[in-house]
């Protein structure tokens, strides 16, 4: 299968509440590749690579882990860059 990118967006209550730590170790479970990052106006932002079974598995868990600090999430696809050799946090 064909390997996917997907770059989220994430606002609401989303910093300072455990969302960078809770997509890591939610993350470890998974085939996925790439970071999570706090932005300067409170939100947060996910690059995730794998396949798309993995991704919406991680993803849909992800959600239901913090879903009720979830206000918006947007995202869109992106091009495969393979640049990633794990999933962490990026400051």
């Amino acid at each position: 299968m064909a390997r996917e990118c997907r770059n989220l967006h994430y606002s609401g209550q989303v910093q300072g509440v455990g969302f960078r730590w809770t997509a890591c170790r939610i993350a470890g479970g998974y085939a996925v590749t790439g970071y999570v990052r706090n932005l300067p106006d409170g939100s947060v932002e996910l690059m995730a690579e794998g396949e798309a079974a993995e991704l919406d598995a991680f993803l849909g868990e992800l959600r239901s882990a913090m879903g009720r600090h979830i206000r918006k999430e947007t995202g869109q696809t992106c091009p495969v860059t393979n640049a990633f050799q794990a999933f962490g946090v990026r400051y």
